[in-house]
């Protein structure tokens, strides 16, 4: 375990303050009804999300697919940390401005302040607050000049019609759909979108010759990611036995692994594996497989953004907030499945998809 350090204490209780001092932002804001134009009076938007994980940014992808449906043509600015949604939203051409705060806004003062004016600055249509519960996500929201502004606060309308309404890529969603109701807009009605980082038809080709010549072979694969942070990783004593079991069960499928930066495998590098540093060629490559299994992490929601059935291993954390869905993923307890019982997950999946 890691030393609890003077350093992470006072930022523990800067967050804990400034969550106190926040949480009554937006409160008293009231949104007008919908305009004359409607839907089409929305054109420019702000998503607020100001977090740097590749996991917590892949799940904005939904809500920017509702948007889009919902306000066709409109724009869409993210106001997030760091430089990852450069990357994973390249293909989507409803994205305007990526402002992004920088991870460490004491060491990068002017960016940090840069980033802020421009969402004050910008006339928005729309603005959103993704997480419930964010303090600057709360106040970039509630400074902003938007018309309407959407702070995510739970209602019990939300939470009792949709029993996934806790999911991180679709609270949201539902929270927009039933304020946009209310305000006399048109919103969408069907499933909530999935996890996609829009692979070009150039990108999805290139991974596929890219399993093609790890393997040597045109059969299809199995993908495994042994690998995640802290008490949320595997060790080999749990996935040298799943690996055993997948090569018994599934003989006439490869099993390859992806590699993280850390270059390490809980599996002893059995396996055939790949590795890249290009977040966009990983997903590639995990989209040429026809299932993906990893634990809980941003790998995890990288393989269900590349749309590949992702098999998702939870044991300490929650997966009816962070679960795959959608394209014949699951959440698996591992808690209660065993390697025999994941195999049959596995079999389900391949069946699904033949």
């Amino acid at each position: 375990m890691s030393k609890i350090t003077f350093k992470d204490r006072i930022n523990e209780y800067r967050r804990k303050l400034t969550k106190r001092l926040t949480k009554d932002v937006g409160h008293d804001f009231v949104n007008p009804p919908a305009g004359p134009d409607g839907n089409a009076g929305i054109k420019r938007i702000l998503i607020s999300r100001p977090n740097h994980r590749l996991g917590n940014q892949l799940l904005l992808t939904p809500l920017v697919q509702e948007l889009e449906a919902t306000f066709p043509g409109c724009k869409i600015d993210l106001f997030v940390r760091g430089g990852l949604s450069h990357v994973l939203f390249k293909n989507y051409n409803s994205i305007g401005n990526i402002i992004k705060v920088p991870k460490r806004p004491l060491n990068e003062p002017r960016a940090y302040f840069a980033a802020w004016k421009t969402v004050k600055s910008t006339p928005y249509d729309l603005a959103i607050n993704v997480i419930h519960g964010s303090s600057s996500g709360a106040v970039s929201v509630n400074k902003s000049k938007a018309r309407y502004k959407i702070f995510n606060f739970p209602t019990t309308a939300v939470t009792e019609r949709y029993e996934d309404y806790r999911h991180l890529a679709k609270n949201t969603i539902y929270t927009l759909r039933e304020e946009l109701g209310k305000l006399g807009f048109t919103m969408q009605t069907g499933d909530v979108p999935v996890l996609d980082i829009k692979l070009s038809a150039d990108e999805l080709q290139h991974g596929k010759a890219e399993l093609e010549k790890l393997t040597g072979n045109d059969k299809k694969t199995i993908g495994i990611f042994t690998f995640a942070t802290g008490n949320k990783c595997y060790g080999p004593e749990w996935w040298n036995p799943v690996y055993e079991t997948l090569k018994k069960r599934f003989p006439e499928y490869n099993i390859v692994e992806v590699l993280p930066a850390e270059n390490v495998s809980q599996i002893g590098f059995a396996a055939p594996s790949f590795y890249s540093n290009d977040i966009r060629e990983i997903t590639a490559f995990m989209a040429a497989t026809e299932v993906f299994i990893a634990a809980d992490s941003g790998m995890m929601h990288l393989a269900s953004a590349s749309k590949t059935p992702t098999l998702g291993l939870f044991g300490v954390t929650q997966s009816f907030r962070y679960g795959p869905y959608g394209n014949g993923s699951v959440a698996v307890d591992t808690n209660v499945t065993g390697p025999d019982a994941l195999a049959d997950l596995v079999e389900t999946a391949l069946k699904n998809r033949r």
